[in-house]
């Protein structure tokens, strides 16, 4: 690096900074997340409000490699934390609510988002009619599991049945959409000059779960404490891991969400909360505004036309009627109450931080253009911000949590069933 490009990179890290601390604050004022603000700071940076030479002038184009890199790495410690999340006993154990509302939230949007590719590729051919179409069925059913988890906390709601079925259904979504975008990967990736690396994919599933699994159990143990030398395994564990999984042909993301996943979880939970605090602190406050910054500087909406307002309003309808009603529908169908089912869909309409990667992504993939890609972030800001006053305006903030009409109902349903209590 040159002493411009690192007078450069150190000025435009300051800044971002003291723009995601600032607009993040801002959005939890409101009632919102800071990734909302912080993502919206990026956008206000861009070409679309400033115009293309001030946002040069503010993020230099020799400055923004270097930043997108942090940005990369950012990305890579939040999937790891996102891999060590996934509990198994979270998605065991609850039902067959979370189960069926965790389905048809993915099925519905999922079909519906497919529908939709076929009729925005004739504007936004990508070269893979497939490929695309498939990506944009897996945007369309994404919920921000992160992003949920903390609106719930903020609304004590974390320990009640609702939270509960919630934070379930978003973790079985989160794993089938990050299934979904490795198989659309594979699919815009598959030329005839990486379809040998792509087939190299299982063999590197087979021999995560088969080799890099039992020495992850006797590397942390039950009991096990982070100290140095663990970090720097978890971290080095992940980098690599993505690297192979990029070399591939796929995205680093998947790489590094595998690892986090194979990271054993019998006795390990004071270790993963450690991780949680010393590497989510360093990268929410750092790293992660570095990524919604770039993220919203590739934002530019000044240039959509009619046209792009138009699949931007067919974006919105597909995305919140699916991912709303697929979710709604199940929990009607298993008998919540009305207001629950409502409050469960709003939740789920929830998309944020994840969808946020999974078009960075696809981006990077050279699935989405830069239009497609401006409109489908706007969506995900708006189905974002929609969740609280949603909520709100649902199930008031006097009327949560309402577990004790919840056990009553169910008490009642119970003594009418056949053979239930008199």
């Amino acid at each position: 690096m040159t002493t411009h490009q690192v007078v450069s990179v150190f000025l435009d890290l300051a800044l971002i900074i003291l723009l995601a601390r600032t607009f993040g604050a801002l959005a939890r004022r409101w009632g919102q997340p800071a990734v909302i603000g912080e993502v919206l700071a990026g956008i206000l940076a861009g070409p679309t409000l400033l115009g293309e030479d001030l946002s040069l002038f503010l993020f230099p184009m020799e400055a923004r490699p270097f930043l997108t890199a942090l940005a990369n790495i950012g990305i890579a410690v939040f999937m790891l934390l996102v891999g060590l999340e996934m509990d198994e006993n979270l998605l065991r154990g609850r039902g067959r609510i979370a189960v069926s509302v965790a389905v048809t939230a993915i099925v519905l949007p999922l079909s519906l988002g497919v529908c939709l590719g076929f009729f925005l590729a004739r504007n936004h051919a990508s070269g893979n009619t497939l490929g695309f179409v498939l990506f944009i069925g897996a945007a369309m059913s994404v919920t921000a599991f992160p992003v949920l988890a903390r609106i719930l906390t903020d609304r004590g709601l974390a320990r009640t049945s609702l939270g509960n079925i919630a934070l379930t259904c978003a973790a079985i979504d989160d794993v089938l959409a990050w299934s979904l975008l490795a198989v659309v990967a594979v699919v815009a990736s598959a030329t005839a000059s990486s379809l040998w690396l792509l087939l190299l994919f299982p063999v590197y599933v087979a021999v995560m779960a088969g080799v890099v699994r039992p020495v992850l159990r006797r590397v942390f143990p039950p009991g096990s404490q982070l100290d140095t030398r663990r970090l720097g395994m978890l971290l080095g564990g992940a980098l690599v891991s993505g690297a192979i999984t990029e070399w591939l042909g796929m995205h680093f993301i998947f790489g590094v969400f595998i690892f986090g996943v194979m990271v054993p979880r019998a006795g390990t939970g004071a270790l993963r909360q450690a991780m949680r605090e010393r590497a989510g602190e360093f990268n929410g406050v750092f790293l992660m505004p570095i990524f919604f910054v770039v993220a919203g500087l590739k934002v530019q909406l000044s240039g959509i036309g009619w046209m792009g307002v138009a699949e931007l309003g067919l974006v919105l309808l597909v995305a919140v009627g699916g991912k709303f009603g697929g979710a709604f529908l199940a929990a009607r169908l298993n008998r919540m109450q009305t207001r629950q089912s409502l409050a469960l869909a709003t939740l789920m309409n929830t998309r944020g931080l994840t969808e946020l990667i999974i078009l960075t992504a696809g981006l990077q993939l050279g699935i989405l253009d830069s239009s497609l890609y401006s409109i489908m972030v706007v969506m995900a800001v708006i189905t974002t911000v929609m969740a609280g006053p949603l909520l709100t305006l649902i199930r008031p903030m006097q009327g949560m949590p309402d577990e004790e009409g919840d056990r009553a109902g169910e008490d009642r349903r119970a003594a009418a069933a056949p053979g239930g209590a008199a």
